[in-house]
């Protein structure tokens, strides 16, 4: 009976270590390569630090403020098609707006 039982535990470790030997370990080094843009943020206000070659006080605040700046205002964004349609039959009544949006939509 001990025997049974000192069989059974060890079968239990063995199967238990052989599934975490198995285990895919390169999503382990895929996520951790992985970067969020908060993270890619961090990394470029951390560059422009030390381009500046800012220490102490001065540094934290450089990157503190660099973290809580706005992206620069780009070119705006192009509307979609169904965008620019519905601006055009704004207004209309409803059997006459959905051809319009229609016609709108396959046209170019």
């Amino acid at each position: 009976m001990k025997k049974l039982l000192v069989l059974s535990v060890l079968s239990v470790f063995a199967c238990v270590a052989y599934a975490a030997d198995t285990k895919d370990t390169t999503t382990a080094a895929t996520d951790t390569a992985k970067t969020n843009p908060q993270q890619e943020k961090m990394k470029a206000c951390q560059a422009q630090a030390g381009e500046k070659k800012l220490e102490g006080k001065a540094r934290q605040d450089y990157v503190n403020n660099c973290l809580k700046a706005k992206p620069a205002a780009t070119a705006e964004k192009p509307k979609s098609k169904m965008a620019m349609c519905n601006e055009k039959t704004a207004g209309m009544k409803a059997d006459e707006r959905a051809k319009a949006q229609s016609e709108c939509m396959k046209g170019s």
